[in-house]
């Protein structure tokens, strides 16, 4: 596992956190929709991504999900940390959007080493930052975009973190990820074709204007 954490967190972390890292973590593989985090969960350890990615959702009183923001390799979720330092319940739901490993740290070495580790505390607070942004620009996409906006840049955001064009997602996994129906986002997805902008294959679309 310490190579993984070499290869992903080398740049952030000094060798010593690294160590401690490799000897406390819980090292995990997860497949493509395996629920990492629930809401209500008590929050118990915070994720280190090493590969793939992780779809953060929040739930509405209706029990429909809204896709806030994803994580990808070398990020943590900001929405956890919050959890983990007030020992309160978790708000959002996490989602593995990939096949994804990771590393959970447990919550009793968040506050220990944001003391002892000059990196850890800035890789927190810079991940704290970079998700609070990605939470304002959720909230600007929803109040100011229309919904054929929305849904290209959901699309280029889920191309961005698999690292593919060829996205592979049903029109009824989009209406939940977007919290509309199934029929508006099946009219928008053949509107942003036929105006060149992705191509529709079965349960597949590639985005052509990234």
């Amino acid at each position: 596992m310490v190579e993984d954490l070499r290869q992903n967190f080398a740049y952030l972390f000094e060798e010593d956190l690294l160590q401690e890292i490799d000897k406390i973590g819980v090292y995990k593989e997860v497949p493509e929709g395996f629920k990492l985090m629930d809401i209500g969960d008590y929050i118990k350890a915070m994720p280190l991504l090493l590969s793939g990615a992780v779809k953060v959702l929040r739930e509405d009183d209706k029990g429909d999900d809204l896709v806030l923001y994803f994580i990808e390799r070398g990020d943590t979720c900001a929405m956890t940390i919050t959890c983990c330092m007030g020992q309160a319940k978790s708000e959002i739901r996490a989602v593995a959007e990939t096949d994804t490993k990771l590393i959970m740290i447990p919550v009793e070495k968040m506050g220990e080493w944001m003391h002892k580790y000059k990196s850890w505390q800035n890789f927190i607070l810079q991940s704290y930052n970079e998700r609070m942004k990605e939470l304002l620009e959720a909230i600007d996409t929803i109040a100011f975009l229309k919904m054929d906006e929305r849904l290209l840049k959901y699309l280029r955001d889920k191309a961005m973190v698999n690292h593919d064009d060829m996205i592979t997602v049903t029109h009824q996994d989009i209406a939940q990820d977007l919290h509309t129906s199934r029929v508006v986002i099946s009219r928008l997805l053949k509107k942003l074709e036929n105006s060149g902008k992705i191509e529709l294959h079965r349960n597949k679309i590639k985005l052509i204007d990234l």
